[in-house]
């Protein structure tokens, strides 16, 4: 079989994670592998210091990933799961999950108890704000956006007290130590996929989504297809905060959701038994019908 060719992100974490998938697709199936470098629009306005969510939130850094696949330039795309948008692009499918890492939100810097009153906390995820609002209404926030390192650096600057990250990202980039405070899900839900590398191949590209399954993992393939279900559901995409997770507390797998207020001031969670088909799709509805609704209302001038 010809070389694979990968669409990747050029960021430090982008790279470890297609290099990743091509360590695995040879390991398999002794295929060799070639990353295609896409600059995306997420990418190009990360020195503008522009708010993500101002710029189009999920699909900012997929999108120009993906259409190197659809126009032939690529035969898949690596994408961290939390960058997808609900819907799924035409054309596209999911063919492979890699299991899951850490899927818990860090802070580096301070811990969350050691926090002063009107402590500045860096973050650019409304989602991350409104949960830290929740239970810590001083806190006050600044932006913070590029690569990991750029990230941990944030910290170290004067008046800041924390910066807010993702542990898996550190973890794989060889930077966990930095972390202070892994936060439990109770007090952060995290994104949906988060921790979750994602990969995409055409529709009825049979021979290279056959070979993607071989290094699918399918405890993530379905943790992630019911945290996606409820993001599609909802429709929310980044224009309110939302999380979505699915764990196993005792015995049992459950699908942990939320919808929150961007202020911190209402914040609406649901679970659902998440072996249960369209667990996603009744965590959505249970969260709209108590209030969710009016709060998308509210940040887009639309429902669901």
């Amino acid at each position: 079989m010809t070389a694979i060719r990968i669409a990747t992100r050029s960021s430090p974490l982008a790279m470890w994670q297609s290099n990743d998938v091509a360590v695995r697709l040879h390991r398999i199936a002794g295929i060799e592998v070639e990353l295609v470098q896409i600059d995306t629009f997420g990418d190009r306005t990360q020195a503008l210091g522009v708010p993500l969510h101002e710029i189009g939130g999920q699909g900012v850094f997929a999108k120009e990933v993906q259409a190197a696949v659809l126009d032939g330039r690529a035969d898949v795309a690596v994408h961290s799961a939390k960058d997808l948008p609900g819907e799924p692009m035409p054309g596209l499918t999911i063919a492979a999950a890699t299991r899951r890492d850490d899927p818990r939100d860090g802070l580096v810097g301070t811990p969350l108890n050691d926090l002063p009153n009107g402590a500045v906390v860096a973050t650019g995820s409304i989602r991350r704000r409104a949960q830290l609002l929740a239970v810590r209404p001083d806190l006050q926030f600044v932006e913070v956006r590029g690569n990991m390192a750029k990230r941990v650096a944030k910290a170290d600057e004067p008046g800041v007290a924390a910066v807010v990250v993702g542990c898996a990202g550190l973890d794989r980039l060889g930077l966990g130590h930095h972390i202070v405070d892994r936060l439990d899900p109770n007090v952060m839900l995290p994104q949906v996929g988060q921790a979750t590398i994602a990969v995409e191949c055409r529709v009825g590209d049979m021979r290279t989504y056959d070979l993607l399954r071989r290094v699918n993992d399918d405890v993530t393939e379905h943790d992630l297809l019911a945290e996606r279900e409820f993001l599609r559901r909802l429709g929310a995409g980044c224009s309110l905060p939302v999380g979505a997770f699915v764990h196993r507390p005792s015995d049992a797998l459950m699908l942990e959701a939320m919808i929150a207020a961007v202020d911190g001031s209402v914040v609406l969670r649901t679970s659902r038994p998440a072996s249960t088909v369209g667990a996603g799709i009744a965590c959505a509805d249970a969260l709209l019908g108590a209030g969710g609704s009016a709060l998308l209302e509210a940040a887009t001038g639309t429902g669901p």
